[in-house]
């Protein structure tokens, strides 16, 4: 069924357009991956599809809603996890629950059941400094899912951390999200991490960015383990870089 849904989106800064009549849209569950170069507008579009700016045409709809420049529907992660260093994990990752208005000790213990889940279990009363950069950002992905939205946009989630960290936090990430039923939409610089991760592809190329391109991947994901050594994983590769030109 489809949740998100991006039509005909454009957005200009001082006159110049950065994204031009972009259609994208998420399915409940799917995890889709909005790939391109640096400067394609991908940021520029999770703005405008987040609520945090107001697209110049088109529109926005979440569940058949019309929700074109309202932000506080969505989820939204940026590239730094953005864990405020003098709190605790656990009412770093119950932060959105307070801003709900749940007091404090009541919005740890609604967080406290997910910590065991996402791999956190015994850093609730440490500092974020006490923490690996892979811990961290599943302490960020944590309060990402507690914000309680439907879809959850991450902006290039794993891009800081180490390639072995990285590929661990992407098999992670697959199976979390097949357990708890996260749809995700995230911006990614990285074929093979698009690949590795994603239901489908969209390919932001030019200036002002544009998608023409849409790539489904055709493995299923609990077997995507070993995808990246499979030559299936080579011709999605070799695609996706003739389309990026490179």
């Amino acid at each position: 069924m489809e949740l998100l849904k991006a039509e005909h989106i454009t957005k200009s800064y001082d006159s110049r357009i950065i994204i031009r009549d972009i259609n994208i849209h998420l399915d409940e569950g799917e995890l889709v991956s909005l790939l391109g170069l640096s400067g394609s507008g991908k940021t520029t579009l999770f703005q405008a599809i987040s609520g945090l700016t107001r697209p110049d045409t088109g529109k926005i709809t979440l569940a058949g809603r019309d929700i074109t420049g309202e932000p506080g529907h969505m989820s939204y992660m940026l590239q730094k996890d953005l864990l405020l260093e003098h709190k605790k994990v656990i009412d770093n990752v119950s932060l959105p629950l307070v801003i709900r208005g749940i007091k404090k000790n009541e919005a740890r213990k609604q967080a406290q059941p997910y910590f065991e889940k996402f791999g956190l279990e015994g850093t609730e009363y440490k500092y974020p400094s006490q923490l690996s950069g892979g811990m961290r950002q599943r302490a960020a992905l944590l309060r990402t899912y507690l914000c309680n939205c439907p879809a959850a946009l991450l902006d290039e989630p794993f891009s800081a951390l180490d390639m072995i960290t990285k590929g661990q936090m992407h098999t992670w990430y697959l199976d979390m999200i097949s357990k708890i039923q996260l749809s995700t939409l995230l911006i990614t610089h990285d074929i093979e991490e698009a690949i590795l991760l994603s239901d489908r592809i969209y390919i932001m190329t030019g200036k002002p960015g544009e998608v023409h391109h849409e790539i489904f991947i055709d493995r299923p994901r609990d077997e995507r383990s070993d995808f990246n050594l499979d030559p299936e994983f080579l011709q999605y590769k070799h695609q996706i870089m003739d389309i990026l030109g490179q």
